[in-house]
């Protein structure tokens, strides 16, 4: 909170005192005004309500009422006093979260009223975050990776810094680190100029728990949901709904320890769920939109094979479960130690599981999809373990200086429990493209991730007239222990898309095989035994100095402007290196596997020897950035407000993470020595009218540019100088093109920068209450986001193998569309609340609503038609009528015949496809189809009459699709970003293709939850 105290003549009051006082907790801040009558007062508490007193010698006093703050705003008070203190003057006035001093860029403010009463049946933040239209489903803000973005808890980092699958911690199993009853508000900024914010190049969203007050408060809940409470249709196909149940309950508590000086919040909640597995059904000559081209008969050979060769069990193949638990709880306790010391304590923890199919999409497809089958025994569960604790101590010293200390440790424990038994990787392949999967899940291989953060942040403030001056330091250091043993049964998790599956007895029962088997088995005892798995440790960090200064040029021009330096430190990873090295071997030479000579060539196909010991240089990047507000009218009705600068953030360290565990030179994973964490320039432009009538409007105009974007190259890579022969005349890669060892080509797989990516972001706003308290927001954005290289996943090769490459040039990053956001995103909030039976009862209701242009997809060969390494990054070739005749395919004569047809006609139902005959397909050039979703929330409250309530909930989510199974149903092409109807075998430049001809169209419906409606029903008691 800051302001100036003039008297009635408009003159400055050195030395007014200023008391605010939180009411529910008793908490006090004060200070006098310095000689321009200013003051400031830092650090307060969110939320309130406050009463703030001023008082002056010889004036009357004022007192404000019923003032709330804003997380991450300052609320504005200029007070004028009159002369003859006597009668002290009561005004209530309201903060506004947008119409503000301290408001640049877009941000999205979520309070508290919002989280208790918004449709949630996960009861996840970002139920909430979506309600900014520059959100996207995945946790994409303005078309950015959502490992880009920066999740803070209290202020204090709360990512999940490897990145393995999620962004946010407990993530990869779903669960919500912190329960939304232990969350006060939650803020999500997309271009704040103020350079303590950092670590991010996507959006910075933080959360800040609740605190005790001076009254015992708390609640009880539990939200249920089972198999008749979930949609069985989808369109004309009725859906499998297994056997779902799902409960959540829990309770919070907060309250005085000492009445106005120490308070306790604590909050426990526990979620038991369980899902079917796999929404799609095996082939039986049945049709069906559910139904894959996988033959139920082709699945239950596979099974008996195993069974009866190798006594291995695969699982069911369909309607079979998924569990997920998780226990969760929170206590905080905040100290008022004197008026102008506070200092609070929090510690969390999250304890969670969640089974799961075979990951995806990494090195290769796995469905489960219309595709591509698995096995239940080829998923596993994963287990996330979470503990942490953050301190912060927030000072006031006189009227001129502030200091805000913060030090913060986590712990992140991730194991995961195959299904399988030992066994190698299996997969079989149907017309070029991955058919069925079985064997053990490749990522689960005594796999186990320790993680611990530690951080250090603390701001000094100085308060001199108009300027706020703020320098401060910060220091993040993370440590992880990674055992990840990708090829621990075998290599064959790397063979592209698996053996035939017409001859899978024959392969099944081979001899290689059977040693392939027995070798998995022996890996598994020998290595527990000797205690010589894989374990990759690594510690990395970043240490910042900053300061800026917030000008208040005059009454209606704020500026803020100010320099951020951050330092990338890798302290004694090198080392680590070494010992991985050793554990390997040591050098190629030696015995080993580490071989730095080998000959490979950087992007630009110039030679260059690689060395996994040498990290990226410890070099600064600045941040320099201003941001302003501008008051129009001077009265809050209109505001301009902007700001242009650099953002450095984090990335996945599981990228650097590649080179310490990857030194072999048959998986070799390095960073460039160049390498710079990713940087952007962000410019936003913002407006917002606040009309008579009630109306607020706002429109913002964000254009960022890629400073430092990531890439994946692969440096086993020259220029190509072959040529495919056929219609399809790209360059192909020949032995000479490709780094050499022990006579055949091998790959390095670099993380480096590239600058070609930008995104540009439209979004416009209008909200109003209405006096009768219905509430109407609206919202839209339009997005255009390119990219040079699209990195959506960790591995090193599967980064490279996933970003569909340069038809030219596989090593060279196109500018191309990105895969993250939505071209064009509508969304609206309505809500009203009733009160009725002499105030004993109320029902609210809530709606949110969003329409959505589907995500991005790119058409690409299934197998490797350019000799570059990567199966799946091959830009489909789209061929003419004329020159589909002249192809080859694989088969007999009329299995060819029937290719031709078959791929004759799926080119002609797709629009793109059509549209581009005789050319190639274009990096994320084609769009899922539009969907539609509505959700709907109904409170009904009961009042006791003794203050304490019964609220009763039903949530409904897809609202649409339970008044008509047409209606919110989503449309795919693919769920892993990359389409592949065509397989290809390349063999001295002639292709040969595969085309399943039961592929009849593009999409196919989502028989997920996404496409149905769900309702949960809720119980909660208030006191």
């Amino acid at each position: 909170m800051n302001g100036s105290i003039t008297d009635d003549k408009g003159e400055p009051l050195f030395g007014a005192t200023v008391v605010a006082k939180h009411v529910p907790s008793g908490t006090q801040y004060g200070v006098v005004t310095i000689n321009d009558g200013r003051f400031t007062i830092p650090n307060m508490r969110v939320g309130g309500p406050y009463e703030v007193v001023i008082s002056y010698l010889g004036f009357k006093g004022e007192k404000y009422e019923g003032i709330n703050l804003q997380l991450g705003q300052k609320f504005v008070l200029n007070s004028k006093l009159k002369s003859d203190a006597s009668t002290l003057q009561e005004v209530v006035i309201k903060a506004d979260p947008i119409l503000n001093s301290t408001r640049t860029g877009a941000a999205l403010n979520i309070d508290n009223t919002q989280l208790q009463t918004l449709p949630t049946i996960s009861r996840s933040a970002s139920d909430y975050t979506r309600l900014t239209p520059l959100a996207a489903e995945g946790g994409s803000f303005g078309g950015r990776n959502s490992q880009y973005n920066n999740y803070s808890l209290d202020g204090a980092i709360f990512n999940n810094p490897f990145g393995l699958d999620a962004a946010t911690p407990g993530g990869q199993t779903d669960a919500q680190a912190v329960s939304l009853d232990a969350i006060d508000q939650i803020q999500v900024s997309i271009a704040p100029y103020d350079v303590t914010q950092a670590g991010f190049t996507g959006a910075s969203i933080n959360a800040v728990t609740k605190s005790g007050t001076n009254k015992f408060t708390g609640t009880a809940f539990a939200f249920f949901r089972n198999k008749s409470m979930i949609g069985i249709k989808v369109k004309d196909t009725e859906v499998t709904r297994g056997d779902l149940s799902a409960l959540q309950t829990g309770f919070a508590l907060g309250g005085p320890i000492i009445k106005d000086k120490l308070f306790f919040f604590a909050n426990f909640e526990l979620e038991r769920r369980s899902d079917l597995g796999s929404y799609f059904l095996a082939n039986r000559g049945t049709a069906g939109d559910n139904v894959s081209r996988v033959l139920a008969a082709d699945l239950n050979n596979v099974s008996n094979l195993l069974r009866q060769t190798y006594n291995y069990e695969t699982g069911p193949y369909e309607n079979y479960k998924h569990n997920a638990n998780n226990q969760k709880g929170l206590f905080k306790l905040d100290w008022n130690i004197n008026q102008n010391h506070k200092l609070s304590a929090t510690v969390n923890f999250l304890d969670a599981f969640k089974d799961k199919p075979a990951n995806p999409s990494a090195i290769g497809r796995r469905g489960p999809d219309a595709i591509t089958l698995q096995y239940y025994n080829s998923g596993y569960r994963i287990n996330n373990k979470i503990l942490s604790g953050i301190v912060d101590l927030k000072s006031q010293f006189g009227s001129k200086f502030s200091n805000k200390l913060q030090v913060g440790f986590a712990e992140f424990h991730d194991t995961r429990d195959p299904f399988s038994a030992p066994f190698p990787v299996l997969n079989f392949a149907k017309d070029g493209v991955r058919y069925i999967v079985a064997g053990h899940e490749p990522f689960s291989i005594n796999n186990r991730l320790d993680q611990r953060v530690f951080q250090f942040t603390d701001n000094f403030n100085i308060y001199a007239g108009k300027h706020t001056l703020t320098f401060g330091t910060s220091l993040e250091r993370f440590s992880f222990d990674n055992s990840f043993n990708l090829t621990g049964y075998g290599a064959r998790v790397f063979f592209g898309p698996g053996e035939p599956i017409e001859t899978a007895a024959n392969f099944i029962n081979s001899a290689g095989f059977a040693k392939e088997v027995a070798d998995a088995r022996t890996a598994f005892t020998n290595n527990n035994a000797n205690g010589t798995w894989a374990l990759a440790q690594t510690t990395l960090g970043q240490w910042a100095l900053y300061g800026q200064d917030e000008f208040s040029a005059n009454d209606k021009l704020t500026l803020t402007y100010g320099l951020r330096l951050d330092m990338p430190l890798y302290f004694n990873t090198a080392q680590r290196v070494e010992e991985n090295i050793a554990r390997y071997g040591g050098l190629l030479d030696k015995g080993g596997a580490y071989a730095p000579d080998i000959q490979y060539y950087n992007g630009d196909a110039q030679p260059v020897k690689l060395s996994s010991t040498t990290l990226p240089k410890q070099k600064p990047l600045f941040s320099p950035r201003i941001g302003f507000n501008y008051d129009v009218k001077g009265d809050r009705s209109k505001q301009l407000r902007g700001g242009s600068g650099l953002f450095t953030g984090r990335f996945p360290f599981v990228w650097i993470g590649n080179q310490v565990a990857n030194p072999a030179f048959f998986f070799y994973c390095v960073t460039d020595p160049n390498f710079k964490f990713p940087q952007v320039w962000r410019t936003n432009l913002g407006y917002d009218h606040k009309f008579k009538s009630g109306w607020l409007v706002s429109a913002d105009v964000i254009y960022t540019k890629d400073v430092n974007a990531v890439m994946v190259q692969n440096w086993g890579l020259k220029t190509p100088s072959g040529r495919l022969q056929g219609a399809d005349t790209r360059p192909i890669y020949l032995a000479a093109d490709r780094a050499q060892i022990f006579g055949g080509a091998t790959n390095a797989y670099v993380f480096t920068n590239n600058n070609l990516g930008s995104t540009f972001n439209l979004q416009l706003q209008a909200e109003k209450t209405w006096a009768n308290g219905l509430f109407v927001k609206g919202g839209y954005n339009f997005l255009d986001a390119k990219d040079g290289a699209s990195t959506t996943v960790e591995i090193s090769s599967d980064v490279y193998d996933l970003n569909p490459a340069d038809v030219q040039n596989s090593n060279r990053p196109i500018l191309g569309p990105s895969p993250f956001g939505n071209r064009h995103r509508f969304v609206g909030v309505l809500a009203k609340k009733y009160v009725y039976g002499g105030g004993k009862w109320a029902t609210n209701f809530s709606l949110f609503a969003e329409y959505v242009q589907g995500n991005r997809y790119s058409f690409t060969y299934s197998g490797d038609i350019n000799n570059d390494g990567g199966t799946n990054n091959d830009l489909l070739f789209i061929p003419t009528d004329a020159q589909i005749d002249q192809m080859k395919f694989s088969g007999a004569a009329a299995e060819q015949s029937a290719q031709r047809s078959g791929l004759k006609s799926y080119i002609a139902q797709d629009d793109y496809l059509s549209s581009r005959r005789g050319q190639y397909a274009e990096k994320f050039a084609s769009l899922n189809p539009w969907y539609s979703k509505w959700d709907l929330r109904i409170l009904q409250d009961y009042n006791l009459p003794n203050k304490n309530v019964i609220q009763l909930s039903v949530d409904v989510l897809n609202l649409g699709n339970l008044i008509s199974p047409n209606w919110g149903v989503r449309q795919l092409a693919s769920s892993t970003r990359l389409a592949q109807p065509l397989g290809v075998s390349v063999e001295n430049g002639v292709p040969t293709y595969s085309f399943d001809a039961s592929q009849k169209q593009t999409y196919f419906n989502d028989f997920t939850l996404n496409s149905r409606w769900q309702i949960q029903v809720g119980l909660r008691y208030r006191f």
